[in-house]
Parts: C-alpha cells; structure tokens; sequence
C-alpha cells in the first residue's frame, strides 16, 4: 500500500497537490483530522478494494485544536512500523499573505490572532508546523511556483516515469532504498536561490551568451545556446568534475535514506548556462537509470 499524508503552510497549493494526485489514480481525502490518521490508514490497508492501496490525505492547521496533535501521530505511526511519506508544501510568509489577500480567502489560524491579522497568523502557522516539515519526506517550496509546475512536480515525485516504471517497482518491492528522486532547478542568483535547494552549484564561470546578439533572446532549451556553452573545453571539464561529484554524493544521500535529492544550479539571470547544465544533469542521472526531473525555475522572467 502505498499511503501519502499531504500537509504544509496553508495557500501553498495543498489542494492543487491533492488534484494532481487524484488524476495520477490515488484516492484522495482532504482535511482529515490527524488523530483518524492511524485509524484510517488501518482501514485502508485491511481493505479488499484495490482503489483503496494508493491512498493521499492531506491534514493540516484547518483541524483546529485537533492539529496539534499531527506531530505525535506522525511518530506513532512511524514508531509501529506503518509505511507512508509526507509532502511538505512550504512557501515565503510574504507571498502566502499576496496570496490571501488576492483571493480573499480567511486563514484558518486567524481566530487565534487577537488582531486579526493574516500577518500574525501565516507566522504563527509556519512556527507550529516546524516540526512536521523536520519529518517530511518531500518538501516542495511553491513561492515562486505557478500551478501548472507543482502539478507536474507532484506527478514526478509520486508516479514514476513509464520508462522506470517497471525498475522502480521492482525495488519498492524488493524494499530498496534506490526510490531516491532526484530533481535539478535552474534558477537565476538575481532572483534568489531556490529554498528547497540541497546542493547549489554556481554556472556563472562558464561563457555567457547573454552577451552574443544572436543569442541573447534564446534559452538553454535551444540548440545554438547549448551548442555554444559545450564549444568552451572549460565547460567540459565543468561538467565532468562536477558529475563525478554528485555521483559519489547521491550514493551517500541514497545510503542516508533520503527520499529527494535537490539540486539547483545559478547563473544571473536563469535563462542560459543554468538551464544548460541542469540538462546536462538531468540527462546523465536519467542515463544512469536514475529517478530524476527538471524543473526550469526563472528561464520565462524578463
């Protein structure tokens, strides 16, 4: 059975995660109190029905009091050998507030805050699910996210491409620790580095070609950008230090039992040399039969 407990700062795109899940075949519960957690999972995994083996419910602070609870549950379930996984969706308290305050929407904690204010009461969320995002599995930061791109990247992470789907069962079932995913961001440095971020790796010493006219206003997904970046032998040698690395650094992440590995790479801007490399990764983790995905964060930013 394969069971995923949803949770995360409220207006961090919880609900879209819960769509994206739904349409990937899992049955799908929202706002589940956490103290029917175990319960439920106990149901589900002595049911006959087949629908009920791939199971996501989300449970976060709209519990009221009851939310307090989800920490201690969390590590009961774990403490007694229960199987699930937790996504965390996480984004900046100053874009959750944008968000509130564009839809109108009533933050669930604000009858906690004595002023009434959506301010006081995404900080107060964000302290109280600290320790929930400790024991997360996956974390996905949605602050600069559009709906469209968490979708996908929620599909990446819980239904494996049809090309690993065969390999990466085989292992779940053989109970191996190799469901390690990893995700490579490009981003650009004048945006900010990428939260989620494990490994950060700095692509602004490869040539630029921002400053070639003809291809300024191209990407890293066109032929001639790549094509000029890899002309460099600098680049070469970049590329293969750094693979090196990173194959020796995921083996100790996979041994660690880590669930996803994120690894952004920066240029200025987001558009060229990040998105080059983060292909180049991309493709070589893929190569090595490994679960990985792309994620292009700042290429479509003026």
């Amino acid at each position: 059975m394969e069971f995923v407990i949803v949770t995360g700062l409220s207006g961090a795109g919880k609900t879209n995660a819960l769509h994206a899940m739904e349409d990937n075949g899992y049955y799908c519960v929202d706002n589940l109190p956490p103290l029917l957690l175990e319960t439920f999972y106990d149901l589900c995994e002595n049911s006959a029905d087949r629908r009920m083996k791939q199971i996501a419910v989300v449970a976060d602070a709209r519990s009221g009091e009851m939310f307090a609870d989800l920490d201690d549950v969390i590590v009961k379930m774990r403490t007694d050998g229960k199987k699930f996984r937790i996504l965390f969706l996480d984004a900046k308290q100053s874009t959750l507030i944008v968000r509130f305050k564009e839809t109108r929407r009533k933050h669930p904690l604000i009858g906690e805050i004595t002023s009434g204010s959506v301010e006081e009461a995404v900080g107060l969320e964000d302290e109280l699910m600290k320790g929930v995002k400790t024991m997360a599995d996956y974390v996905i930061d949605t602050t600069y996210m559009k709906p469209n791109e968490l979708k996908e990247r929620v599909t990446t992470l819980f239904a494996a491409p049809n090309e690993l789907k065969e390999r990466v069962t085989t292992l779940f079932a053989a109970g191996a620790a190799d469901s390690l995913l990893i995700t490579c961001i490009s981003f650009g440095y004048k945006y900010g580095i990428p939260p989620e971020a494990d490994l950060v790796f700095d692509a602004r010493c490869l040539p630029n070609p921002f400053y070639i006219k003809e291809l300024k206003s191209l990407t890293g997904l066109d032929e001639p950008v790549r094509e000029y970046i890899m002309s460099y032998e600098v680049t070469g040698q970049f590329i293969e230090k750094l693979c090196d690395y990173l194959d020796y650094t995921v083996g100790l992440f996979r041994d660690e039992g880590k669930s996803e590995l994120v690894i952004g790479v920066g240029c200025t801007g987001g558009k060229h040399r990040s998105v080059t490399v983060a292909r180049l990764l991309n493709a070589h983790f893929l190569e090595q039969g490994q679960k990985s995905s792309i994620h292009h964060r700042d290429i479509w930013k003026a």
